[in-house]
């Protein structure tokens, strides 16, 4: 009786977490744990380069303003330029250290789950509101760099490749896994499609680069 009450006590006072042991193997395979936390190390890493290597450089800017980034490339590939516009610290500061801290959350997510961590639903619902968060600003940066500033950020870019997949394989986990509720259609072709999800985006973002500059590349080619 002691025994059994020690065990009913201890599992009362376990806090609930995530539990795919089970449904592993039923789960797409990016989505499975190490896979999974692999993704989440290799764009946070990316993104947190890029954000840090942008934060060098604003600095650099700050101390001097005639100061050339080294992503200066042209009038219209420059680093430096966007750094002048408001859209550039949106929240009154710069929108790089936003990134510093953000991927680094996603850094650590992908360390607990490969050195074994078991995260709650309330964490996985709190991850996916960051990167859905994250992912809107970078559209909306996007979309005014190429239709306001007519200027591309190439580390800008860089975390724009970063968050990419970090969204759409964030959503498939947590839909697949029942973290978020979805009807099985969804589920399924989320599962299957991921990476062709992935690079639709991609193209859609190349796309929407070429002929928005298409007059310089016409002008080269001419």
């Amino acid at each position: 009786m002691p025994s059994t009450a020690r065990e009913n006590l201890a599992h009362q006072a376990a806090p609930p977490v995530e539990d795919l042991s089970v449904h592993q193997d039923s789960l797409p395979a990016t989505a499975r744990d190490r896979p999974f936390a692999l993704l989440l190390l290799i764009t946070g890493v990316i993104g947190w380069l890029a954000s840090g290597a942008l934060v060098l450089e604003k600095l650099e800017v700050l101390k001097d303003p005639n100061h050339v980034t080294v992503c200066d490339v042209n009038p219209f590939v420059s680093c430096g330029a966007v750094m002048q516009t408001p859209q550039s610290s949106v929240f009154g500061f710069p929108n790089m250290f936003i990134g510093i801290v953000a991927f680094a959350v996603i850094i650590t997510t992908a360390m607990g789950i490969l050195a074994g961590a078991k995260f709650s639903r309330g964490y996985w619902l709190g991850l996916q509101a960051g990167v859905t968060l994250g992912f809107a600003f970078v559209v909306w940066l996007w979309s005014q760099a190429l239709y306001v500033i007519h200027v591309l950020c190439p580390f800008c870019m860089v975390v724009w490749a970063a968050m990419i997949p970090l969204f759409v394989w964030v959503t498939i986990r947590n839909v697949t896994t029942g973290v978020i509720k979805a009807p099985p259609a969804v589920v399924k072709v989320l599962s299957g499609y991921g990476w062709i999800i992935v690079a639709l985006l991609y193209v859609a973002v190349i796309a929407t680069i070429f002929f928005s500059f298409i007059h310089l590349f016409v002008a080269s080619s001419a």
